[in-house]
Formats: structure tokens, C-alpha cells, sequence
């Protein structure tokens, strides 16, 4: 691995560092719970706490090798990363295995990958590239060119089918878009044609798809069948009340009323044991780890730098508002994780390796001029 300049390492985000650190592992002892089934002998757990520990750590070394090379370098790695992904993700519509109706990873020995992470990453680079050439707004060619880098690998996830990841891809470059600026013009007729083109979206949806939107107007329309998840994440959720039932003694998370409790619904078993008041200090901790990317955004002395940045900015900020609005009842059910909180091998890898993208130009914010 290469070795970090020790003057660089003075100049890293550490409030990054330690609310990161925080999330990580309160999200492991939150799975320890979610983890722990009550039998009449006692509590039996599964391994999914272990397994996140190792994917941890397989993530931090990640995130130093990501923080050691200047990530300047990507720029010229953005067409080999952007055409990386397109593969994998095409190579799931013929070798992917499928489970729960759906075909979203490729499994290489006793190695199992998910392309669709790694479609997140080459739209992120390959995005912040193409948005740094200029500090001109985007006009409707270069705004077009750049949509098209972004639907590409979001068709191809959609058609595993994965409309979560799907739409987070979409969301994450339309972040950076306005983030980058788009002339008033283009943006005034893209606030007018979005809107009347999206309830055509209905159309391509999968039924169980359509179901979870019809599910999510109305969660008493079938209560044991799609309705279910979202209704026992309401209970566990609200008799957690102000200050939760404590720890390890959640009911609807040890008794199995709790389904996915490891993965979309890891905040449920969260709010039953911490209450309202434990949500709360959560949802800081978030808005400081947000801000902290933000930070150094706003700090980073190139275009390329403060873009990539914002992309990662939204690429969390998006999840993290979805997954607990879906958890709560305020949008559907998409399957989007909650970061560091939820289990997830590939996601966490992800996670930690755009988080080492952002130290990385936190520490080099001083090494060269502005461009």
C-alpha cells in the first residue's frame, strides 16, 4: 500500500473520521440486537454482526489505500471505471443469481459481488469529471450528454430488478448536477417536463413494484401480505416511545415480528430499544457526518475535487433520507439500505471507499492552487 504524507494526515477531515467511526460501530451493535432471536433456551444470534466486522474492516483498508494515491489520478481512470461497471452490470442480466425474484449479483468462487455498487462509483467519478471541464451552468447539450452517463448503468440495474439502487444512481448525478449549476432557462423547463413525465414511470414497474406504492397509500389494504413490513416497522418503532425499551430487549425484533431487520429495517430495531430520544441523537450524528462532507466540498481547492465530493455528499444523503422514510411510513418501500447502520458487504466496501475519496481531498486541499 502506498505510504501517506505524514503533513497530509494533519490535514484530514477528522470530525469525518470520528463520526464515521460512531456510525460504524453503533450500526454493529445494533445488528448484535437485530441479530439475537428469543428462544425458550435463550437468545440464539446469527452472524450478521461478525460478518459486518470483517467487511469493516476489509472497508478502512480500503478507504487508506483510496486516501493514499492523489485522486486527481481518477481523472484519467474515469472511462476505464464508468466501462468496468457497464460490464459487471451486464454480465448480472446473463450470470446473475437470482433471489427473491430478483438477479442482482455475480458470484466468482466463494466471492460474491454486487455490480450495482460499483456502477454507483464510475457514475460518480465519470460524472464529477464531465461536470468539472467548465464553470459555465449547463446548457441543454452537455446537460443531455451528462443524463445519458447516468441512465445507462440506471436502466441496466433497473432491469434486474433493483428500483432503490436505481433511483439512488439517478438521484446521486442529479445532485451533482445542481450542485454544478444549470442555466435558468433549462432548468425552468426541466421543473415543467420532469413532473408531467413521471407518472409514466408507473409503466415500466414490475406488479410487486406497483404493489409497494399501492401498499404505501394505503398500509391497512393487506396487512399480512404487503402491507406486513411496513406495518410491524410502525409497532416496533412506536413502542420504543420516548426512551425505547432499552437495549437487547426489543419484542418485535427478538420474536421475529421484524422481517429484514438486519438490512432495510435495522432502524426499527433501532428506535424499539433507543426511543424517540436515541433517533434523534442518531439523526445528529448524521447531519454532522453530512456537513463534515460538505465542508470539505466547500473547502476543496479544484472543480473536480468539490464535485466528487458533493456526489458523495448525496450519494449518503439520499439513502439516509429515503431508508428512514420508507421505515416510517412517509415513502415507499425501495429497498435502500440505511448507511453503516444497515448490514451489507458490498455497501459497506462502497461506503468506506467514497468516504476515503473525500479525505483524500481534504488532505490535499492545501497542495496545490485553485484551478
Amino acid at each position: 500500500m502506498p505510504q501517506i504524507d505524514r503533513r497530509l494526515i494533519t490535514h484530514a477531515n477528522w470530525g469525518l473520521i470520528a463520526f464515521t467511526t460512531l456510525l460504524f460501530f453503533g450500526g454493529v451493535a445494533n445488528l448484535y440486537s437485530a441479530s439475537g432471536i428469543r428462544l425458550d433456551e435463550g437468545l440464539e444470534f446469527a452472524t450478521y454482526y461478525q460478518k459486518q466486522l470483517v467487511w469493516g474492516g476489509i472497508g478502512m483498508a480500503l478507504m487508506l489505500l483510496v486516501m493514499s494515491v492523489d485522486y486527481r489520478h481518477l481523472k484519467s481512470l474515469d472511462t476505464a471505471i464508468y466501462l468496468l461497471g457497464i460490464v459487471l452490470l451486464l454480465m448480472v442480466l446473463f450470470m446473475g443469481k437470482e433471489a427473491k425474484g430478483a438477479a442482482r449479483w455475480l458470484h466468482f468462487g466463494g466471492f460474491s459481488l454486487q455490480p450495482s455498487e460499483i456502477a454507483k462509483i464510475s457514475v460518480l467519478i465519470a460524472g464529477a469529471k464531465l461536470l468539472a471541464v467548465t464553470h459555465e451552468p449547463l446548457g441543454w447539450k452537455r446537460l443531455s450528454f451528462i443524463l445519458a452517463v447516468g441512465l445507462v448503468p440506471a436502466g441496466l440495474i433497473f432491469r434486474q430488478p433493483d428500483l432503490g439502487t436505481c433511483l439512488l444512481v439517478l438521484l446521486l448525478l442529479g445532485g451533482m448536477i445542481l450542485y454544478k449549476g444549470v442555466r435558468q432557462d433549462v432548468l425552468k423547463i426541466c421543473g415543467i417536463i420532469g413532473p408531467l413525465l413521471l407518472p409514466l414511470g408507473w409503466f415500466f414497474l414490475k406488479p410487486y413494484q406497483k404493489q409497494r406504492i399501492m401498499t404505501f397509500w394505503n398500509p391497512a389494504s393487506d396487512p399480512l401480505q404487503s402491507s406486513y413490513h411496513i406495518n410491524q416497522s410502525h409497532i416496533a418503532i412506536g413502542s420504543g416511545q420516548v426512551w425505547g425499551k432499552g437495549f437487547m430487549e426489543g419484542t418485535q425484533n427478538q420474536l421475529r415480528f421484524l422481517p429484514e431487520k438486519h438490512t432495510d429495517f435495522a432502524i426499527s430495531v433501532f428506535g424499539e430499544e433507543w426511543g424517540f430520544v436515541g433517533c434523534i441523537l442518531l439523526l445528529a450524528v448524521f447531519c454532522f457526518f453530512l456537513i463534515s462532507i460538505l465542508n470539505t466540498a466547500r473547502d476543496a481547492k479544484d472543480r473536480f475535487g468539490s464535485i466528487l465530493c458533493a456526489g458523495v455528499f448525496f450519494y449518503f444523503f439520499w439513502q439516509i433520507l429515503i431508508n428512514m422514510g420508507m421505515t416510517m411510513g412517509l415513502l415507499p418501500v425501495v429497498g435502500i439500505p440505511l448507511p453503516f447502520i444497515s448490514y451489507g458487504g458490498s455497501a459497506t466496501l462502497v461506503n468506506f471507499c467514497l468516504l476515503g475519496l473525500v479525505l483524500n481531498v481534504s488532505m490535499r486541499r492545501f497542495v496545490f492552487k485553485a484551478s
